[in-house]
């Protein structure tokens, strides 16, 4: 059974089906009327004839595959019982469609009897292929309808392992960013234990609101621009201890925008990168603004900074492929393809602006 029916009732079951199976049928009793009327020359005239045929295989049809989906859904069914199935729809279609086209027609039963006796031999074989013909057509339906279920599980169980793969990929690039900026935070608050306790504490605190920013998202498939945001807030608290008056900053984000779905911590790396190559080698360090808008479907986020350039950070040897960069490269490449965009470019006057472009999904 395919996963897309399995959950359909019977009533709705039929409802999809039997209407496809009906408009196949039809086109099979149209070339059955032709061939009685022009090849085996049968009955009195074409328009007959289609009668004939169209009760006839319309009663098949419902008693051969509504029998099918009633007994077995779309699961393959079993041969004997089918072939058994099969004898018993061919034989109730044959006899009540007659019944009914000459009812339809105005023809006395009799009167089609003796005109069937006169063309015995051409009725058993037309009878033969026609019931061949029909059992051939539903045995291979319901063998079509289990290969394509069989491929839908096998698809279904390939993307399932690629999406593991790729939470597995995810999270071992996420895993990266929390060391790179934790070791730093310690080595800094190590060294100010001794030399400024007050601070140390303050810095300490600001540790703690950080980790517990992340605690929620950094673990997490999705999170939201919101909870980012509180986190840029928190991280950025936390290195304007560190830095002092050299580092200001601003957060935009619009209110529509604070459910947007995104990926956890993408915008973090980058804000780090901003401090370590930008602002904190710069003497009197600078100002760092993150911010989000929507162009159509398209969610653009930036990070600008006032630090010392793309120049200077790559004659102090960091031409933006360290870490924090190469993570969210990765990852946008891992969870949108060729559908984000990601670019470092200089900021005016000075600094570094990182932008990325990523869709808005619900």
């Amino acid at each position: 059974m395919s996963p897309s029916s399995a959950h359909l009732t019977l009533p709705r079951l039929l409802a999809r089906r039997l209407p496809v199976d009906l408009a196949i049928t039809t086109v099979f009793n149209v070339v059955i009327a032709i061939a009685l009327t022009y090849m085996i020359r049968v009955g009195s005239s074409f328009i007959e004839n289609l009668v004939f045929s169209l009760c006839i295989g319309t009663l098949v049809l419902l008693f051969a595959d509504g029998g099918r989906l009633v007994l077995w859904r779309e699961a393959r069914p079993p041969r004997g019982p089918f072939i058994v199935l099969l004898a018993l729809a061919n034989t109730a279609g044959w006899y009540f469609g007659i019944a009914a086209a000459t009812r339809i027609l105005g023809i006395p039963t009799e009167n089609f009897h003796l005109t069937e006796a006169r063309s015995t031999s051409a009725f058993v074989v037309f009878f033969i292929l026609t019931c061949g013909v029909i059992s051939w057509f539903f045995w291979n339906r319901a063998r079509l309808q289990e290969l394509a279920a069989r491929a839908a599980a096998e698809k279904a169980r390939a993307a399932a392992i690629e999406k593991q793969a790729m939470q597995a990929q995810l999270q071992l690039l996420q895993a990266q960013i929390e060391p790179h900026m934790l070791f730093n935070t310690l080595a800094t608050l190590q060294s100010l234990i001794a030399v400024d306790p007050s601070r140390a504490q303050h810095m300490l605190e600001q540790l703690i609101h950080y980790l517990r920013a992340t605690l929620s998202s950094s673990r997490a498939d999705k999170t939201t621009l919101a909870q980012e945001f509180v986190l840029m807030e928190a991280y950025l608290g936390l290195m304007s201890v560190r830095m002092g008056a050299r580092l200001s900053y601003a957060l935009e984000l619009p209110p529509e925008l604070r459910e947007v779905p995104v990926p956890p911590m993408l915008l973090q790396p980058l804000v780090e990168n901003a401090i370590k190559h930008g602002l904190e080698p710069k003497i009197d360090g600078g100002r760092i603004i993150v911010r989000a808008r929507r162009d159509g479907e398209r969610l653009c986020l930036s990070v600008a900074d006032t630090g010392l350039g793309l120049e200077a950070a790559a004659a102090n040897g960091s031409n933006g492929t360290q870490v924090g960069v190469a993570n969210v490269r990765e990852r946008l490449q891992a969870l949108y393809g060729g559908a984000a965009s990601f670019a470092l470019d200089s900021n005016t006057p000075d600094g570094v602006l990182a932008r990325l472009e990523l869709p808005i999904s619900s």
